[in-house]
């Protein structure tokens, strides 16, 4: 797919600034209207966001502690792709 590059204003709302998202990226994320999504802030400036999916606990026994599960969460969205690479070696 080739690069898409699209503007927005920054709009005052209530109390708070904020953007909105053209149809085409959010489909493009795979963002419904209710769903949460996670912002990463990098240091060179650039922001991205992504479909925020929390791991389901329900499946999960009680035993298991928070922190781990926590942890796993952080793991996997801030090393998807590599470890999705590793996997296919």
């Amino acid at each position: 797919m080739a690069v898409i590059e699209m503007e927005r204003k920054v709009t005052k709302v209530g109390n708070s600034l904020g953007i909105t998202l053209p149809q085409e990226v959010l489909k493009h994320a795979n963002i419904a209207q209710g769903d949460e999504i996670k912002f990463t802030l990098e240091k060179d400036g650039t922001v991205s966001f992504k479909k925020y999916k929390p791991l389901n606990t329900e499946v999960l026994e009680d035993s298991i502690d928070q922190d781990f599960l926590d942890g796993l969460q952080d793991l996997f969205e801030n090393y998807d792709n590599t470890l999705r690479n590793l996997a296919k070696r």
